[in-house]
């Protein structure tokens, strides 16, 4: 649907792993951060974002791991890595 895919990791210390899709979905389904941008997003897969080009990855990585951390964290702080795919 959107023209610029992402692809979405959970940083851990055993290496990085794709985000659960539930995750991704449980984001985006939600309207709580306010930016209208950020209803410009679609999971689509496990570790699988779709975006417009309106969307500013870094606000979008900071509010990503402030929910999944109060939402999946269980008290450990979850980090992100969101790349760009070709």
């Amino acid at each position: 649907m959107f023209a610029r895919k992402i692809k979405v990791e959970v940083v851990q210390p055993h290496g990085p792993r794709d985000c659960p899709l539930s995750w991704l979905d449980s984001f985006c389904m939600r309207s709580f951060t306010g930016r209208t941008a950020f209803d410009e997003t679609l999971p689509v897969g496990d570790g699988q974002l779709e975006a417009s080009f309106r969307v500013d990855l870094e606000p979008l990585q900071r509010d990503m791991e402030e929910w999944m951390t109060r939402k999946f964290g269980g008290g450990d702080l979850i980090r992100l890595r969101l790349t760009p795919e070709p």
